[in-house]
């Protein structure tokens, strides 16, 4: 990857999306960049454990959980589902947990913070669609782009350099 997301901001001024929040590392995978899908769920991971079961097709999920730090929407088991089914990475707006063994996975996860009690599953929570957080929107299909500065999306079809 040739890019850096201080570069995109530069060259895509006009239409880069910044999120305006302080991200944390989590995963082995600081650099990572896809299409994104979304879920958009609160102190409830049923959506994101399902997600997690399908071709990723290097895609980046990311995880409107509401901000909430009381209980982690994504730990070891399910960061290893997004990992072995071929996802670039994840953006988590909430808490994951297990995160040395997060840490070891080949797989990007950008979340708030970290707590080691688990989400419930009431099978609650949407799937692909636009959420808003951060001060900006995530639409399904934007190209997201990540790594130890932050976070930029870009409207499908933006041309990156040596991308």
């Amino acid at each position: 990857m040739s890019w850096t997301t201080c570069d995109l901001c530069d060259a895509h001024e006009a239409v880069a999306r910044v999120p305006q929040l302080a991200w944390r590392d989590f995963g082995g995978r600081v650099r990572f960049a896809g299409p994104i899908a979304t879920v958009k769920c609160f102190e409830d991971n049923s959506r994101i454990k399902e997600i997690a079961a399908t071709p990723g097709q290097g895609r980046v999920l990311v995880v409107d959980g509401g901000g909430s730090l009381r209980c982690a929407l994504v730990g070891d088991m399910i960061g290893a589902d997004f990992q072995r089914n071929g996802w670039a990475g994840l953006v988590v707006w909430g808490a994951v947990r297990d995160t040395a063994e997060l840490g070891r996975l080949e797989l990007g996860v950008k979340a708030m913070g970290s707590i080691p009690r688990r989400s419930v599953r009431r099978g609650e929570g949407a799937a692909d669609v636009e959420l808003a957080f951060g001060g900006v929107a995530w639409c399904p299909g934007d190209r997201l782009f990540a790594d130890e500065d932050g976070i930029v999306l870009l409207e499908p079809g933006t041309v990156i350099p040596q991308d």
